[in-house]
């Protein structure tokens, strides 16, 4: 990060603090549709609309590090298999054989040269070319150009391996936007995968992910364990195309006598050493559109990945990556004894969310009223919307587009109001 970026975050920051009400260029916010949680029809646009056509973060590298490395992918509801090819590239194809729809790989992860289904011995290449078919004297005219696997998009940023079910997506790099540019700071392409855990949770998955998308709940819900690391007053929201965004809030003000960095050790034993200023004082969180919240720090990536397993539940995914920690076992930001459990901040976030989710499906639950802290929250509708076709959703699940380029990046009206 630049240090004129620096210095406008630290102005925004005390911004923030000084004000005593939304800016004056930032518009009302209508309520979020109640049905956007509880309604079978938001959720089915959801999974057609968002989910098949989103970048999606689906595995790291190191889970397969060398050529005929393999891993079956479920978690957006289509069977998936990432192959790491013989050139070195990483491809992803349905994980449906082109003779009887079997799978053509069942076991979770493993190393072949070639992916061969079970049912009758259809072979593949890894870069999922039909190769050999079992009595092949039993066929007339068997195209094998035709039989492939089908193919999904398949991209990375660093180790890290998205893919795309849309085969007319623009390219990871400009779904990311600015924000790619932000992240070389974070080494993606050096760090490694260090622990990987899911838990189910019984809400909306969207109630899950946007109790990691605005600080408004902080002094409520952590005041033992957040609160004391950051500053809610002056957080700063910035909203990006595509529906991204990001967090960065300040530690509260401390006296010369306390450390506040003594309690950011997540018992990681190396950092990232190009980290800037910001990410090293500050709790720095992205939001990625669909279904990612990352906090970045100098010793840990940390995505948190959002499934939706139904309307009233979802998948928690917790990744935690790290630079090399040479042997042993390395940090996990997210959860106790190798994922056991969660840790206290997320069961705090997430215990919460049965409740919630009870309470939404109930007759008293008519809508949701946006503060201007949880703007990303309304930023991420409104991309939700132009995805599935402001036209798709019916009217009483649509919500009105009311923020306007002026306040996604890299404008913002906020930067007139600087000294």
């Amino acid at each position: 990060m630049e240090q004129q970026e620096i210095k406008t975050l630290r102005a925004l920051m005390e911004y923030e603090a000084a004000r005593t009400e939304p800016p004056e260029a930032f518009p009302h916010l209508p309520d979020i549709p109640a049905g956007r949680y509880t309604d079978p029809r938001f959720f089915e646009l959801e999974q057609a609309e968002i989910f098949k056509k989103s970048w999606l973060f689906a595995a790291h590298f190191d889970e397969i590090p060398e050529p005929g490395c393999y891993m079956t992918w479920e978690q957006a509801g289509e069977p998936v298999v990432i192959v790491h090819t013989e050139k070195g590239e990483v491809k992803a194809f349905y994980n449906v054989c082109s003779h009887r729809g079997a799978p053509v790989v069942t076991e979770p992860r493993g190393k072949r040269l070639r992916l061969t289904c079970k049912y009758h011995g259809w072979s593949y290449s890894l870069d999922g070319q039909l190769q050999a078919v079992k009595d092949p004297e039993d066929f007339r005219d068997l195209d094998f150009s035709c039989r492939s696997l089908p193919p999904i998009r398949c991209e990375t940023f660093g180790k890290f391996i998205f893919v795309n079910f849309d085969p007319e997506a623009i390219s990871l790099l400009d779904w990311l936007g600015p924000i790619a540019d932000e992240w070389r700071e974070f080494q993606f392409d050096q760090c490694r995968l260090s622990a990987r855990h899911s838990f189910d949770l019984d809400c909306n998955w969207k109630i899950a992910m946007e109790a990691n998308t605005e600080v408004y709940h902080v002094p409520n819900i952590h005041p033992t364990t957040v609160a004391p690391l950051l500053d809610h007053r002056r957080n700063v929201n910035t909203l990006y195309p595509n529906g991204h965004g990001r967090m960065v809030a300040p530690p509260p003000r401390v006296s010369e006598t306390e450390n506040a960095e003594s309690t950011r050790d997540v018992g990681a034993r190396a950092e990232i050493a190009t980290v800037s200023e910001i990410a090293r004082t500050c709790i720095q969180s992205y939001g990625i559109f669909p279904n990612w919240v990352s906090q970045l720090t100098e010793f840990v990536l940390a995505p948190l990945l959002f499934w939706p397993n139904g309307i009233n539940k979802c998948r928690l995914e917790c990744w935690t990556i790290a630079p090399d920690w040479g042997d042993g076992p390395g940090p996990d930001y997210w959860t106790l004894n190798n994922g056991e459990e969660l840790c206290k901040i997320l069961r705090e976030d997430t215990e919460f969310g049965t409740q919630i989710q009870k309470s939404m499906e109930s007759p008293g639950f008519k809508g949701v009223p946006l503060s201007y802290q949880e703007a990303r929250i309304y930023h991420w509708n409104q991309n939700a919307d132009r995805m599935i076709g402001l036209d798709k959703v019916p009217g009483d699940l649509g919500v009105q587009q009311v923020i306007g380029d002026d306040w996604v990046h890299p404008n913002d009206p906020r930067l007139a109001h600087l000294n």
